[in-house]
């Protein structure tokens, strides 16, 4: 590809000595000669040159001004003085002000050489300086990648202690629910009491989705599908003003992820882009194939390269600074009025899209709107429909023996309560050396094991794999407030496995313990651990 060179020169010999010194080297370039500093300027905010050529004197305009001027709009284009006779002290000025070299008028025949060098190191210049902030970038990239780890486990963490905490309240507000009169003023009250712990659940799950830390419930589904089921509902959401669009790409890739949660990503981030647009505008939700390549993963840290499909939803809203972008799917950071949001509306939707294995990029300015594009791996298969809803018990009894274990007092003796007032007769542990002294002792069948799963010591996986070399009968329900690799993989519920998320309604308790003691016997061996499964 030819050079393109600006030089600054009045004499027209010595233009002609430049370009045929060039020429006789067999450079490849575009020669562009001014001869004014008029010239000079308009031609330098054209840009795009290669190298810059200039002789030291000039009629009202010396080549160190015309340096200087090259310097302040062309900083990263080589510049190279093409003079009579340069003294030493000269030179050294020259270089000082921020020339590259200097060639005497007198040694054209080095010109070429210098050009060569000039330009080559430049580039080297412009690549490491390409380098660097691709660097800078991937570190920071890193750094945000980590500052999020650390608050999802500190939120996973937060949301563990008080779902323990809201189970104890919610359960126990609604046994003294059961137990009062209909027309008792107290009922009030306690209403109210559950109602705030309902709210305070809702927040804990909003947490444990930033931190990666819910039971999803994956399957292979075609967002297509779910975005059109959705659209209904989102058009009263966002109100006559927001003129909905969508461009669904026919023949889209499946995906593997949790229905729900897709739809609470797509809800969240519709809420928002309407909150966004207060006088009214246009969101556009899009869906696409695409492959991310290894020059995008170089990009962009801990991205894969392969096959994804998109969903981007942009709106026309008031867009946001560099500033609140940084912090912006961070929990509880909000640019609404107090009142306005908890904050938490974009954290679910960060640690939703990761635990699925995806990504998230965010591009916004100030008045132009936002476009937030989420990629999730492209999976083969088949798309799995949605199971219809199960149907509630309607008789909540039994007279099973229920092995209960459970490290937080509070939920055992809830739990107990609840269990024993149906009619099981329950034994209690409160960590798992006790469950398995109490299960090598009971000569009887144990029909049920409902544990913890996060426990000092053993897990509550471990705990149902010892239990079932003694009682091989006996059926597994997994209780937590914060899931653990012991019985998930990546979030994603083992096959095979019951599971009961804290806070829990006792009607949902009594539900998920008939549930799985009126399972077929074939499907004893929840939660049974074999050698090979590690």
């Amino acid at each position: 590809m030819a050079l393109r060179i600006l030089h600054l020169a009045d004499n027209p010999d010595d233009q002609e000595l430049v370009r045929r010194a060039l020429a006789k080297e067999d450079m490849a370039c575009e020669l562009v000669h001014v001869e004014t500093h008029v010239d000079f300027l308009v031609a330098l905010k054209r840009n795009g040159w290669d190298l810059i050529l200039a002789d030291y004197m000039l009629p009202s305009f010396d080549g160190l001004s015309a340096l200087a001027l090259a310097r302040e709009l062309c900083p990263d284009v080589p510049f190279i003085f093409v003079a009579g006779a340069i003294g030493e002290d000269a030179a050294i000025a020259f270089l000082k002000a921020g020339a590259t070299d200097y060639v005497q008028k007198d040694h054209l025949s080095r010109l070429a050489h210098v050009v060569r060098r000039a330009v080559r190191e430049a580039e080297e210049r412009k690549e490491r300086k390409l380098a660097d902030e691709d660097r800078t970038r991937l570190e920071e990239q890193l750094r945000q990648a980590h500052k999020m780890e650390a608050i999802g486990r500190l939120a996973g963490g937060i949301a563990h202690d008080f779902n323990n905490l809201l189970t104890a309240i919610s359960g126990y507000s609604e046994c003294v629910l059961d137990s009062l009169d209909v027309d008792s003023p107290a009922r009030t009250n306690v209403m109210q009491i559950m109602k705030a712990s309902e709210r305070a659940a809702a927040l804990t799950r909003q947490l444990l989705a930033f931190s990666r830390r819910q039971v999803l419930e994956s399957k292979v589904m075609d967002l297509n599908a779910v975005v059109t089921n959705f659209e209904a509902m989102l058009t009263p959401l966002i109100g006559e003003d927001i003129h909905l669009m969508t461009a669904l790409q026919p023949g889209l890739g499946l995906i593997k992820a949790d229905p729900g949660q897709i739809e609470q990503v797509i809800l969240n981030l519709t809420v928002n882009a309407r909150d966004a647009m207060p006088k009214g505008g246009r969101l556009t939700i899009e869906t696409a194939n695409v492959e991310l390549d290894e020059a995008y993963a170089c990009k962009h840290i801990l991205v894969p390269p392969g096959p994804y499909v998109m969903l981007a939803l942009s709106d026309t809203g008031n867009g946001m600074d560099a500033d609140t972008q940084a912090h912006i799917f961070e929990p509880f950071f909000t640019t609404k009025e107090p009142g306005k949001g908890t904050g938490l509306g974009l954290a679910t939707v960060y640690g939703i899209v990761k635990q699925s294995g995806g990504n998230i990029w965010l591009y916004s300015e100030p008045g132009k709107g936002t476009t937030i594009k989420i990629y999730l791996p492209r999976v083969e298969g088949v798309a799995e429909g949605r199971e219809p809803a199960r149907p509630r018990f309607l008789e909540l009894r039994g007279s099973e023996t229920v092995l209960l274990v459970e490290d937080e007092t509070m939920v055992r003796g809830l739990a107990r309560q609840i269990l024993e007032a149906h009619g099981y007769a329950v034994w209690e542990a409160r960590d798992s050396a006790e469950a398995l002294s109490l299960g090598h002792a009971h000569s009887g069948a144990i029909h049920l094991l409902v544990t913890d799963v996060v426990m000092p010591g053993m897990s509550g996986r471990e705990v149902a794999a010892r239990l079932g070399m003694v009682h091989p009968e006996t059926k597994v329900l997994y209780m937590s407030g914060y899931t653990a690799d012991a019985v998930v993989h990546h979030g994603v519920l083992n096959a095979g496995l019951a599971f009961l998320q804290k806070p829990f309604s006792a009607n949902a308790f009594l539900c998920k313990v008939r549930e799985v003691l009126d399972s077929p016997s074939s499907r004893t061996v929840y939660g049974r651990m074999t050698a090979s499964s590690g």
